[in-house]
């Protein structure tokens, strides 16, 4: 069978003061079209390595990583960033929108990188994007006339401009209040019912119970997959992560 996301034996080794540590220590994982993954973990267990080799940002020290059937672990910088542009999508805690932009070029910045789409066509999407996101009538808004939530929904439509496959989150809520993460993590769940494969980093059991496959990590390696395909009470992703790290 072929998986959306396939690593294998993966490796992620740094050097500190001479001394080797293994970001990823031998980690294999696939994730298929569709799933919405929750990567868990406190901090230095791997997860955001683990985020960031996923999404090409980085390259792993060994091991083999297939997106959609293609080899990417060994690719150049430049091979990546096509790649990145092409099928990936990301969400940050932080935004990452331009400041002096509004709502509307911010989201059609990933299609001016790539130049798929003509003006015309390329507007009309980042429109039907953010009204997708439930900001239809902010499109001229700069990111300081937006709250957080609004501002992360920009961001949400920004990584579903080039139709990727996958989006990548990584902690979506964190510099949100209560009432905006719930917003978020209920589009997240829109877009997962859509179809759209999101694997997202947290933290929070509250926030990783939308998922309904949890990844937990520890030192590098996957200390428990659990896929039982049912989203989990904010209790149960508790008892799961606590079990897994006893």
């Amino acid at each position: 069978m072929s998986h959306l996301i396939e690593i294998r034996d993966m490796f992620k080794t740094y050097v500190l003061g001479g001394e080797s540590v293994h970001a990823l220590d031998g980690v294999s994982l696939h994730i298929d079209d569709g799933e919405f993954v929750a990567i868990m973990g406190s901090s230095g267990s791997g997860k955001s390595t683990m985020l960031n080799i996923l999404g090409c940002l980085d390259v792993p020290t060994k091991g083999s990583y297939l997106l959609d059937g293609t080899e990417v672990a060994a690719r150049s910088r430049t091979e990546l960033a096509h790649i990145r542009n092409r099928k990936l999508g990301f969400v940050f805690q932080n935004f990452n929108l331009l400041p002096r932009t509004s709502a509307l070029e911010n989201v059609e910045l990933p299609d001016l990188y790539m130049g798929r789409l003509g003006r015309g066509a390329r507007r009309e999407r980042a429109m039907m994007l953010l009204e997708r996101v439930g900001l239809k009538g902010r499109e001229a808004h700069s990111p300081a006339q937006l709250s957080g939530g609004q501002q992360q929904r920009v961001a949400i439509a920004r990584a579903l401009m080039n139709n990727p496959p996958v989006v990548f989150a990584d902690e979506p809520t964190g510099n949100l209040d209560t009432k905006s993460s719930i917003e978020i993590m209920n589009l997240f769940t829109e877009l997962s019912n859509d179809g759209i494969t999101i694997v997202m980093v947290t933290h929070e059991d509250d926030i990783a119970s939308y998922a309904k496959r949890h990844v937990v990590m520890r030192d590098g390696k996957v200390m428990r997959d659990d896929s039982g395909g049912a989203k989990k009470t904010t209790e149960e992703v508790s008892r799961l992560v606590k079990e897994a790290l006893a």
